[in-house]
């Protein structure tokens, strides 16, 4: 998401300069390196209101939703932001599953075309295609921060995972699917010399690729197509007839981690990689392991990750501004707002600041022929001006320095 960075503005600016300034955003709390502001908690509020309206709830019930919303939407902003901010420290990327999540959803929606796949999202989420990725990317960010610093404290006997499993069978019920990713090589506009060697090229990237050379480096560093080679190729989820029937036949019969040789394509030469593929029907017990961990870890996970929570608010830099209640806040932690006196929260844009100091011009004062006094150059008047050769040269540079330091001016 875009976010709309508050700069603030000096509380000794001139009261007539402060009257003009024109308020676009007001800061709630600053967490690390990371604010959180008014508009992305009465969005967040918006985007609950139209999702409840979508479910049909209205009158009464509805607002007591967003009542109860309203209650800890801070302390959910921070508990993300913290979240975001421990899987950067962890090194944790979800970039692929993203952009497999959202394959997943334009394959349901059947829709092919880019733009009206993006069409779609806005009419449904009333937010950018971009913004509800990066929506998704924090959610995933912050659901494998837990699992990972959390949840794998919690097992389970094997007889009580399987005993889930049986009982919950018909959850795991499949469709036929394969997972792929791609590496393109690109013939587009070349000669039959250069198709040639492009080729070689991707004949040798299969070879490197079976010997065991990372595919998603291998992708980052071949692939000419620039969408799915920032998120290590990563395609969407496919159903048998959805894709060309020569590949078709051999993904889906190959298993996980095999690299197909390249096949030709209007496009180039592509090579594939099985990622991941589900036999339609009953998935294993097996195959969906994890998954039951994960949702009967749930109940007991839930005073554990706010202990979590609380013990990264304890490390944090955190300031809430007066007004806005964080009903996470970890006990002992003093968050007030320190910068009161100096800063306020309404504020000019960004641009706009930095053009005040872009434009702000520094003043020569030049010294009046017998006077100690100095003007501003501007303020010099063609009858009262030295001529060159008459203003007095600069100091010497080697005069000996006052012993005593200058004292520091007080402080306004």
């Amino acid at each position: 998401m875009f976010r709309r960075y508050a700069l603030l503005i000096a509380a000794t600016l001139p009261m007539a300069i402060a009257a003009d300034v024109r308020v676009v955003e007001e800061i709630a709390a600053k967490v690390n390196g990371d604010i959180i502001t008014r508009g992305e908690l009465e969005s967040q509020k918006r985007d609950l209101e139209r999702g409840l309206r979508g479910e049909g709830l209205n009158g009464q019930k509805l607002q007591d939703e967003i009542r109860s919303y309203a209650t800890n939407a801070l302390r959910d902003h921070i508990d993300q932001l913290l979240l975001v901010q421990k899987a950067k420290d962890l090194n944790i990327n979800v970039d692929p599953e993203v952009t497999r999540e959202l394959a997943d959803i334009q394959v349901r929606q059947k829709i092919s075309d880019p733009d009206q796949f993006k069409a779609f999202i806005q009419e449904q989420t009333g937010m950018s295609y971009e913004d509800y990725r990066d929506k998704l990317k924090r959610q995933m960010l912050s659901q494998r921060v837990i699992g990972q610093e959390v949840g794998y404290r919690i097992t389970f006997p094997e007889a009580d995972l399987r005993k889930y499993y049986e009982e919950h069978k018909t959850d795991y019920v499949r469709k036929e699917q394969v997972f792929l990713s791609q590496i393109l090589i690109s013939t587009e506009g070349k000669n039959p010399e250069q198709v040639a060697a492009a080729e070689k090229k991707a004949k040798d990237i299969v070879a490197r690729a079976r010997k065991g050379e990372k595919f998603s480096d291998l992708v980052r560093e071949n692939s000419d197509d620039p969408e799915t080679a920032r998120t290590g190729g990563s395609l969407p989820p496919y159903e048998r007839g959805l894709m060309a029937k020569n590949m078709e036949d051999v993904v889906f019969k190959e298993k996980k981690g095999f690299v197909t040789d390249p096949f030709k394509t209007g496009q180039g030469f592509v090579i594939l990689r099985v990622d991941e593929r589900f036999e339609a029907g009953q998935a294993s017990f097996e195959e969906v392991r994890s998954e039951i961990q994960e949702q009967m870890a749930r109940p007991r996970m839930e005073p554990r990750i706010r202990e979590f929570l609380t013990r990264l608010r304890t490390e944090a830099f955190l300031e809430i501004k007066d007004g806005y209640i964080d009903s996470g806040a970890a006990a002992g932690k003093d968050t007030r707002w320190r910068d009161v006196a100096q800063l306020k929260p309404q504020t000019t844009t960004k641009e706009e600041v930095a053009a005040r100091v872009k434009h702000r011009k520094k003043v020569l004062f030049i010294p009046i022929p017998g006077t100690n006094r100095k003007v501003p150059a501007r303020e010099v008047s063609p009858d009262v001006a030295a001529p060159a050769d008459k203003i007095p040269p600069p100091a010497d540079d080697k005069k000996p320095a006052d012993d005593k330091a200058p004292e520091p001016p007080a402080k306004q």
